[in-house]
């Protein structure tokens, strides 16, 4: 695991953190059962490794109505590397684009864009991605609800594996 080891108070301070970062160092202490200064030191520690690379709140799309999900699979004309840092520099200054990821498969990048309605998408679509250059084909899904959403990661596999 890149030279970090997490026992089981560490990872507990994770699961915490991650289902509430305002917790505060007294409640997360309490939580995961450490006095208040080891969890602390702890948490320092976390950050200072880069575990714990800091803390956001998360905003409710539909309050700021942001309605619309759309999955963006993008293919490239040729996937040399000047393509691949034209597309990606053009993405990365577009807020609407949540996600952007280089993929294997039948397309070459996975988008997530999160926007008011179809127009404008649409609009982002037509003024944006087909501008691109090297872009080759755009394929739009759009999710229809939301079945699962989660900022927290795994950690059951960084626990110790009883040896025999």
């Amino acid at each position: 695991m890149n030279g970090i080891e997490l026992d089981e108070a560490s990872l507990r301070i994770l699961h915490e953190l991650q289902n509430n970062a305002e917790l505060s160092n007294a409640d997360l202490a309490e939580r995961i059962g450490l006095s208040p200064s080891p969890c602390w030191r702890r948490v320092s520690e976390l950050k200072q490794s880069g575990v714990l690379r800091g803390s956001v709140y998360l905003v409710d799309p539909l309050k700021l109505g942001l309605a619309v999900n759309v999955f963006v699979h993008v293919s490239l004309k040729q996937q040399d590397k000047d393509s691949l840092n034209v597309f990606t520099e053009a993405i990365s200054q577009r807020p609407e684009v949540m996600e952007c990821y280089l993929m294997s498969g039948d397309a070459d990048f996975m988008l997530r864009v999160v926007i008011q309605d179809l127009i404008k998408y649409q609009t982002l679509l037509i003024d944006c991605l087909t501008q691109i250059p090297g872009v080759a084909s755009i394929r739009s899904s759009f999710a229809l609800s939301q079945v699962k959403y989660t900022t927290a990661l795994p950690t059951a596999h960084c626990r110790a594996v009883p040896t025999r």
